[in-house]
Order: C-alpha cells, then structure tokens, then sequence
C-alpha cells in the first residue's frame, strides 16, 4: 500500500528566524521545521566525523567504549518497539556493518547476517558532563524537563519504577548512532513532547502524520497503533490507515529537525547516521503533557478496575502503574509544577529586587517568566478538576522545605541562565548565586502564610498571594509589573 505523501516539512536558514518566530511560528502553532547554521563550532561535528563524513567510530570505541547503552534490534519487533540489548559501546561498535555504506538500505542484517543494530537514547551529557560535544541552540533552550532533572528526580518513590527503567530515565538529551539501514517505529515522543534531532552526519528520511490525523493509525479500539507504515498494513484491522496523508523530509547532515507534540513520525537512516537528540516541553506545550496523563491514568484505571474491591489501595495502584507507563503519575507532575512555578516565582522577585530601574533589554524575560505563571495556573486549574487528586496527601508539599533545599537554589540558578540566553542578556556583574540566597530569605514573608500545599487548589491561591505580596510594596507604576499585568489580562493567555 503506497502512502499518500501531501508535502514536504520546511527548511528555514536560522540567522533568518527569531526567537519570537519560532515561538509563534512553530512552538504556538505546533508546526516542524527543519532549521539550518546551528552546529558550527560544535565539537562533536569536528571529533565523531571523519573526513569522508562517515562515523568516527575508532573515536567512540577509543573514548567512550566502555559505555553501558541500549541497542535496538531493528529487524526484531518487541509490543510496539523494536527489541532492545544491552552492550557496551565497544561492542556496538564491533557488530557495524562493514559494507554499511554501500549496503542496501531495506536490509535489515549486516554481510554475516546478524541483525542490523541501533544504538538508542544513549544519556551521553549526564554520562560525559565535561565533555562539551554540543550547545544546546537557543531555540529550544526553554526545556522544563531537562531543567528540572538537572536537579530533582521525576519520581518520589523510587520504587514505582525500576532504576533502569528507559522511562524513567536521569534525562531526555540522547545521542544515537545507527549504520544505513536502521530505523525507528511509528511512535509519538514521551510526555508527547517537544524533540529535536540533529544530524551531526548522516541522513535520515522522516514520515510526519498531524495530530489531526493521528486516529487514523490506531485500530477500531484506539488501543495499538500501526509499526511500520512500510510493511503491509491489515486493512482490516486499521480501517483508516490509507486516508492518512503524510509529510515527508530527508534531513541532511548539519540540520536540525523541530517534532512538535503529537505528531507520529517514522524514520529511516538513509546513510550511516550519528544524531544528537533532545525531548523537552515548556509553557506552549505542557497542556499536552497533562492531557496524556489524564488519558494514561484513564485507561490503566480501567485496566485493573476489576480488582478494585479486593485491592487494599486500588488509587496507589493506578498511580504506581501510571508512573511505570507514563514516566510519571499525579503526584511527579504536581510537585514538578509546584517547584517550577514557584522558581519562576523567585527569577520575578529576583528581577524586581535587583532592577529598581529596569531597561527595556530585561523585561523579555520578566514576560516569559509570567507567562510561564500563567501556564501553570491553567494546568493546575485542570487538576482540581479531577477526582483522584481530591484530599491525596501525598501531595503534601512545604514550600519552606523547598526553599531551603540546595538543589531548588540551582534550578533558580538554572532558570536565570536560560532566560538570559535565550533574549541575549548580558551576565551581570554581581554573584547571582549569592544575590539569589538573599532573595531566598526575603521571599520567606511570601510563603510564611501558607507554607504548605495540599491540593491543586492551595497552589493557585498561592501563586495568586505571591504575585499580591510581591507587588504591594513596590509602586504599581514599576516596569516588570505593568509587564506581569499585561500578560496575565491577555485574552490569549489562559
């Protein structure tokens, strides 16, 4: 069954786009992009690469060789993902193909007939911190995720998950290698986030299917999507696979390619391939990340729901499956926005304290930070709207606590350096650090009326207090504040 190709993604020169473009452009809209001029200068261009273009692969066994990490079996399906090994570099790079480059590019076995394999989600910059093979562009610098687990794990009870469990995972910034050949499955990304993909040589071939049309991979019960949209599809089984109308890109070596939430994509490896790759979501896209909770939550309710009566603690369950499938349950995803939220909190009242006469230059950054509030008032107004976050103690969280804790210090450290690179600011003069400490104890007038949050709605009312607080001893008139207004009085903001 031959696809129905609609059109190609487009390719933008990124000296050609802002910022705000992009902003408005793709990450609003939920478009791709394939965006050009944004690895020069990376290491790993100059130290992965040969001469030729082809992966250094002597460079890869001699330093990073001894390396744990997940190879798929392309040729071997397992549920609804490929089969996957554990080896180490060395020994991944051992099983390459020798007539990679010449090989033909549906094989799915090397000359000695083994299965072709690919190296994937390999979490290199946690593995290799001092190593700088690549800066992240500032297109995709407002990463929440990656962000928050610089400094937090995603889950609070370690025991839910398995340690190594690909889901829940130290981060979500991978590099992969794969020989001519290689490819992933139909599949949307994890937490239906954001991802970016870039090439550092090689060329992949890429299949896009829109939201809109993302029904029409899934089988009459919406329960299993389509594996491979090249093989023969069971018409039977998935009814409207043939009305889908794809886009289509082949991303060449040196560009970057821009995958919005919930688009499903396959790809190939046209040639012998090394790919740096980033999932991440912000403000723009967190609404998806909470509705595909909901949905997952939904369903594995649904799943045990017959052993409801005899189950001591049926919720617990469904929450522990929940982070098991998902990468995270209620609880995850409440604190994480909690902690984010109240980060933004400190950068706004770190910017008010420091700039008593503000330029033009920093207010950018004061807005995206209230947009940020914005977005999460709008999620957390979604969660109290359902029933299983009603009265659940372990959403306990103290403020207080949080404040103390060294690690929420470097996530305001953190956000301070991203915002500032994202809209250009100059480093300041002053220890942010230090300056940020003393912020920190000043802010304990904010939380000391309500310190402690139980419930989705004791979050409002306290971003809400906050931003009260934070601005009846200042004059209305102050810059950052007439800022902060115009965003949260926006008709597009909520």
């Amino acid at each position: 069954m031959g696809l129905r190709i609609g059109g190609e993604i487009g390719k933008v020169n990124s000296d050609e786009l802002s910022y705000n473009d992009f902003v408005e452009r793709h990450l609003l809209k939920n478009q791709p992009v394939v965006l050009r001029g944004l690895m020069d200068g990376w290491t790993a261009s100059k130290d992965w690469v040969t001469h030729t273009g082809q992966p250094d692969l002597k460079f890869f066994s001699s330093h990073f060789g001894k390396s744990i990490v997940q190879v798929a079996d392309c040729g071997t399906r397992d549920f609804t993902d490929q089969k996957r090994i554990e080896m180490s570099v060395a020994e991944f790079i051992d099983h390459w193909p020798k007539d990679s480059v010449n090989r033909h590019v549906d094989a799915t076995t090397n000359e000695h007939g083994k299965q072709l394999l690919y190296l994937k989600d390999w979490h290199f910059v946690k593995e290799y911190p001092e190593y700088l093979a690549y800066t992240t562009p500032p297109f995709f610098r407002d990463d929440w995720l990656n962000l928050y687990l610089d400094n937090y794990s995603m889950h609070n009870e370690p025991d839910a998950c398995q340690e190594q469990n690909e889901i829940s995972c130290s981060d979500y910034r991978f590099v992969y290698m794969g020989a001519k050949g290689t490819w992933t499955p139909l599949h949307a990304d994890v937490f239906r986030s954001y991802s970016w993909s870039a090439n550092v040589c090689g060329k992949k071939k890429w299949l896009f299917l829109p939201p809109s049309q993302c029904h029409l991979v899934f089988d009459r019960n919406t329960k299993s999507s389509v594996y491979n949209i090249f093989e023969d599809v069971n018409e039977a089984k998935f009814p409207g696979f043939k009305k889908a109308i794809w886009l289509e890109c082949i991303q060449e070596q040196g560009e970057i390619i821009f995958v919005p939430s919930g688009w499903y994509h396959q790809v190939h490896n046209l040639e012998n391939t090394i790919s740096i790759n980033h999932n991440w979501f912000n403000a723009y896209n967190i609404l998806w990340v909470w509705d595909l909770l909901l949905k997952d939550y939904n369903e594995a309710k649904e799943y045990i729901e017959d052993i409801r009566d005899i189950c001591d603690d049926f919720e617990g369950l469904c929450q522990r499956n929940l982070a098991i499938n998902t990468g995270m349950n209620f609880s995850d995803f409440f604190i994480f926005i909690a902690c984010f939220s109240f980060a933004n909190l400190v950068q706004l009242y770190h910017l008010h304290r420091v700039y008593e006469n503000p330029s033009r230059c920093i207010l950018p950054r004061a807005e995206h930070l209230a947009l940020n509030l914005v977005y999460a008032q709008k999620i957390v107004l979604k969660m109290i709207t359902v029933e299983a976050l009603a009265g659940n103690h372990a959403l306990l969280l103290d403020l207080r606590k949080i404040m103390d804790d060294s690690k929420f210090l470097e996530l305001c450290s953190g956000l301070d350096r991203t915002y500032r690179g994202i809209h250009k600011e100059q480093q300041p003069n002053y220890d942010i650090k230090k300056t940020m400490m003393d912020n920190l104890g000043d802010l304990d007038l904010i939380v000391k009326s309500c310190s402690q949050v139980y419930a989705p709605e004791d979050l409002v009312s306290f971003i809400d207090s906050a931003l009260r607080k934070l601005s009846s001893p200042f004059n209305r008139e102050h810059p950052l504040l007439l800022e902060l207004d115009e965003v949260i009085r926006s008709p597009d903001a909520l």
